[in-house]
């Protein structure tokens, strides 16, 4: 049986955690699988403490931490204990720019394969420390993941030492059994915003910030012909915007600012089309989008930008448009909306394409195949 143990701050969810909980599962007989996490973490509203989930077929370490409020700083507590131990691969969730993934590379026994993954799609020079974490992860490094298309581009263009490694692009995954089409979620969720007939619902899910696209949604649907009425699900600073916007159609449009992850797959459903217009600043661009795989596997159309890495996660199973441009989402939406057969085409795709890319047992196999290939 070979060893794998996965460390990483996000680890402290228990959802985030279903990647160990799958590999476990793919690798029953040939692997184990152990997760380290941080006990607690301070997330964005509050400390997090590390959460368990039911059935969790992962054995589940707590570790400590210091400086954890500042993310690029953080260092683990009792790693040298999980260390002692001998690991066949060691799969770091941490970006290699961060203390802590420089930290995990120094400690780990020189016949340990270590992997690391990194979501990183800007092309950029690091500052020090942040150059020298990075180095020092590389210099150990046995190989590395991509979460995307866009990620591998960038790294491999900066940095001649991700070109010298082992590497595979692999996306995040999503349950396409909690997110899945159904009529019962539909007629709930619509039923709980008095919206009783047939007319479109147009939806927006994620962090309410300009870089999302919240303005030139707003403007689209403003010139938007065929009847619509719009939801968005989240919360942040482009709130305002989005209330007056509402002020405006009182009956059409509804904000739901306290939705659980677990609730998210109903409001989903309540939708017709989910709307991702990001756009791209020089400090950020769409990494993958998260919101786009969990519409898709709920059978919602998709409408999004060419924002970083949109055009691979959707390819023929929605409509991109270019980034800013009102005119051109506006068209989209008309046009899906008018169309039920259309939707009903990108729906099937979009289930489709979730299935076959997304699925977390889908994304643990490959995990695991990247993993026996390097021992």
């Amino acid at each position: 049986m070979k060893r794998l143990l996965t460390i990483g701050h996000s680890y402290v969810v228990g959802l985030n955690r279903r990647l160990a909980h799958e590999m476990a599962l793919a690798g029953a007989g040939r692997w184990t699988v152990t997760v380290a996490a941080p006990s607690e973490y301070p997330g964005d509203l509050r400390t997090i403490s590390l959460e368990r989930f039911e059935g969790e077929a992962s054995t589940l370490v707590a570790l400590g931490t210091r400086a954890a409020r500042i993310p690029h700083l953080m260092l683990y507590r009792g790693l040298r204990a999980v260390f002692d131990e001998p690991w066949d691969v060691v799969h770091c969730w941490e970006e290699p720019y961060v203390a802590a993934a420089a930290q995990i590379a120094r400690r780990l026994r020189p016949e340990t394969r270590f992997v690391f993954a990194t979501f990183q799609n800007i092309v950029k020079d690091y500052p020090f420390p942040f150059a020298t974490f990075e180095r020092r992860v590389l210099d150990r490094a046995n190989g590395w993941i991509a979460f995307g298309n866009t990620t591998r581009e960038a790294q491999l263009s900066r940095h001649s030492a991700y070109g010298s490694l082992p590497s595979r692009t692999i996306p995040p995954g999503v349950d396409v059994k909690a997110f899945a089409p159904s009529a019962d979620l539909r007629v709930g969720g619509r039923n709980s915003l008095g919206w009783h007939d047939e007319i479109p619902v147009v939806g927006f899910l994620g962090r309410f910030v300009p870089e999302k696209g919240i303005a030139t949604l707003l403007a689209a649907l403003a010139r938007t012909s065929h009847p619509w009425r719009a939801l968005f699900v989240g919360d942040g600073p482009e709130r305002q915007s989005i209330e007056q916007f509402a002020s405006r159609r009182p009956d059409a449009v509804k904000i739901i600012s306290d939705a659980a992850h677990d609730d998210v797959p109903k409001w989903l459903n309540a939708m017709d089309v989910l709307c991702a217009p990001s756009e791209t600043t020089p400090r950020w661009r769409e990494q993958f989008g998260r919101m786009l795989v969990e519409a898709m596997a709920c059978g919602v159309t998709v409408i999004a930008s060419d924002s970083g890495e949109i055009p691979h996660v959707i390819s023929d199973a929605g409509v991109t448009v270019p980034e800013r441009n009102i005119e051109r989402l506006r068209t989209a939406i008309d046009q899906v909306l008018s169309d039920r057969s259309l939707r009903r085409t990108y729906a099937s795709r979009g289930r489709a394409r979730a299935l076959a890319h997304f699925g977390w047992d889908v994304v643990a196999a490959q995990h695991l195949s990247f993993f026996e290939a390097l021992v």
